[in-house]
């Protein structure tokens, strides 16, 4: 028992380390760019010494790898958790999908910076972690794609629909309404944003009425 517990109070300070080194290294990447941030900086601004982040990360690439994991795994697990609430609580597709917009927004109000790091990394092709971030990115995708095709099988959503492409369509929906709200309309509020989101969700923005 005080052998497991001895590894458990390993693992958790390591975690707590790599968490710190996450927020660092993301912050100052989000500031002045991959290139031009260094491994010494990173340690300095996450309070630790310069090799504890080689302990901890192979190189300063292998740590933005794996932030990018991290990053994308939570938002990941934030929109299933979104899912799944919504069935529990005994609402539709078309509601889970609300709540993964609400969930994802939330997310991206909370990480800022790594959201932009995000976006923009989705649109280089030279990075040696280009095959993980689609990797990730993809794992995000399929869980809306899960809701999607769950809704077309039930009879809610239309079989015409194309399911892989209109997931990614409102992963990315949600992900530039986002950073176009921080950046350039900060005063709105997150309920603001996510009521313009659900309506276009919703289809209910030609003015018609049912």
């Amino acid at each position: 028992m005080e052998s497991s517990s001895a590894t458990a109070g390993v693992s958790t300070r390591r975690e707590a380390t790599r968490q710190k080194l996450y927020e660092a290294a993301v912050t100052l990447i989000a500031e002045q760019g991959f290139s031009a941030t260094t491994v010494d900086e990173i340690a300095e601004r996450a309070g630790v010494a310069k090799g504890t982040v080689y302990y901890n990360f192979a190189s300063k690439s292998v740590l933005f790898e794996e932030l990018l994991r991290h990053g994308v795994g939570l938002l990941t697990a934030s929109l299933r958790d979104a899912a799944e609430s919504t069935a529990r609580a005994g609402g539709g597709k078309v509601d889970a999908l609300d709540a993964m917009i609400r969930a994802g927004l939330v997310f991206i109000d909370r990480y800022p910076a790594f959201t932009q790091l995000y976006v923009a990394e989705l649109w280089r092709t030279n990075r040696a972690w280009q095959s993980t971030l689609m990797v990730v990115r993809q794992q995000a995708v399929a869980v809306v794609e899960g809701v999607l095709r769950e809704g077309v099988e039930n009879g809610e959503f239309s079989d015409e629909i194309d399911v892989p492409l209109t997931a990614s369509a409102l992963v990315g929906m949600v992900l530039v309404a986002a950073l176009d709200w921080q950046s350039f309309q900060p005063e709105r509020s997150l309920d603001d944003v996510h009521a313009a989101l659900s309506r276009l969700l919703q289809g209910r923005v030609s003015g018609r009425r049912g």
